[in-house]
């Protein structure tokens, strides 16, 4: 008993400590509050994270594009509640609809959701949304909130040795705390885009109808959630409150007018990349192709596979195995292979040097300790144009003679590029081209089929509806391959 008293007393002095030394003023709000992380901390935060996420999805090669969302964040930047700190905007080349924000000031936007978005005035609202979760400093609170709830779950462990049985209860019941947190989070940053939007002359109102945008692409992909059971607040519900709080920046401001800037949008985007980029390596036939690395290997039958810049990475329909393809940073297959096993701390169990269809190749297999148990490994480091390539193959040791045949198959059949027609695939783009006449959405789409995207779907990603009537000389966007 004694000792649980101390614990807790100890744990209760360090959040005293907390709070006296980490209360800050938030500079929306006014008010203070427990925070564990300085502004140079946030910023050191940011700055090292962004070359992370820069290597895992990549920059989107579009100059134009980039200097687009650079000025605007920039222009935005300084009439926010954090004028002085200095923001960062990229643009990642991911066909996911997504944008978000680091600590320090750093805002990333996908070419997925640009390409999604209809008018600079959906972008900027979009913008101003990440922006507000900079100056509102949600991540430097979510990190203080984290820092203490893992000060209580670790208090916790050492006074009861029965609450180690639930631990992982425990932690997800935190996460349940914080989702309520994080909606209202999600709330006012959408309150101060909607502001910081409006203070430079956008008409804020288009913010809800990307939401709207949002809403459909949930719908018509079967991934509708209730507004209780995400972080963020349901589509339907945030596009009605952004366009209450539009017009009622607006209605502040009498007189003033709000730009749209429709067309000019979207020349910017026309020839953007829609989808993934077949280039950068897609799956077709049971194989995996690279083009642009001039590469291919096969892929097990009914296993997923998941490929990014950094790291393609495959598992089993039963998911008891994966595989692990990537590069090395050492310059030849043997320092590769020398360099895992030393810093793996692995087992080898068995060695060879050979060549994989005319490429210098070592293998090695070894037993891997690791929390969840030992795993059985294969890996092979290939040397092909001054790169070397590496696979690791793994499955827990009693299953790992089961899948050792697919590892091979895969590591053994890495090869040059064979399949000429894969050289030559292309991207899916976005095309803008204008109506000639009046019409309909649907008439006009019929004239534009494409492969990738249903007519729904076509009519989505123009925020509109197939019922939806257009004048001659208006522009819509469809795919070109």
């Amino acid at each position: 008993m004694l000792r649980s008293i101390k614990i807790c007393l100890s744990f209760s002095l360090a959040l005293l400590f907390f709070v006296q030394l980490s209360c800050a003023v938030n500079p929306v709000t006014g008010k203070r509050e427990l925070n564990l992380l300085s502004e140079s901390q946030e910023i050191a935060l940011g700055t090292q994270s962004d070359p992370a996420i820069v290597a895992q999805y990549g920059l989107y090669d579009d100059e134009k594009l980039a200097t687009f969302i650079d000025a605007m964040g920039q222009k935005m930047a300084k009439v926010s509640h954090r004028p002085n700190l200095q923001f960062h905007f990229r643009v990642l080349d991911s066909p996911v609809i997504n944008a978000f924000a680091l600590p320090g000031g750093f805002v990333y936007f996908t070419r997925g959701i640009l390409g999604h978005m209809n008018s600079e005035a959906e972008v900027a609202g979009v913008l101003g949304h990440e922006i507000g979760h900079v100056t509102a400093r949600h991540g430097a609170k979510a990190y203080t909130r984290a820092q203490i709830a893992q000060v209580g779950l670790t208090a916790g462990y050492v006074l009861s040795e029965k609450f180690r049985e639930f631990g992982d209860v425990a932690s997800q019941s935190i996460g349940l705390l914080f989702l309520k947190f994080g909606r209202d989070q999600e709330r006012q940053s959408d309150k101060l885009g909607v502001g910081y939007s409006t203070e430079i002359g956008y008409d804020a109102q288009n913010m809800s109808h990307f939401f709207g945008t949002l809403g459909r692409l949930r719908q018509t992909s079967g991934q509708s959630l209730p507004s209780w059971a995400s972080t963020h607040p349901d589509p339907d519900e945030r596009e009605a409150k952004t366009l209450t709080l539009a017009r009622a920046a607006q209605a502040d401001l009498p007189g003033k007018t709000f730009r749209t800037d429709r067309a000019s949008y979207l020349a910017l985007i026309d020839g953007i990349i829609f989808g993934e980029d077949p280039r950068q390596g897609f799956v077709e036939k049971g194989y995996f192709y690279h083009p642009q690395l001039d590469f291919q290997f096969p892929v097990p039958s009914e296993w997923q596979v998941q490929n990014t810049p950094q790291v393609v990475q495959m598992a089993s329909k039963d998911q008891l195995a994966g595989m692990q393809f990537t590069l090395a940073q050492q310059s030849t297959a043997r320092a590769a292979a020398d360099r895992f096993i030393t810093d793996s701390k692995a087992t080898v169990t068995y060695s060879d040097a050979t060549r994989v269809n005319g490429l210098k190749a070592e293998i090695r297999q070894s037993k891997l300790t690791t929390e969840q148990g030992e795993l059985g490994v294969l890996s092979y480091f290939i040397e092909k144009g001054g790169q070397v390539y590496v696979f690791h193959g793994f499955a827990a040791t009693a299953n790992f003679s089961k899948y050792q045949s697919s590892f091979k198959r895969t590591m053994a059949g890495f090869d040059r590029l064979r399949n000429q027609a894969a050289r030559k695939v292309q991207p899916a783009r976005i095309k803008v081209v204008k109506t000639r006449r009046a019409t309909t959405v649907n008439s006009f789409l019929a004239k534009h089929p494409s492969k990738k995207l249903k007519p729904e779907q076509l009519a989505i990603l123009n925020g509109m509806q197939l019922s939806t009537k257009l004048k001659a000389g208006e522009q819509i966007k469809v795919l070109t391959q």
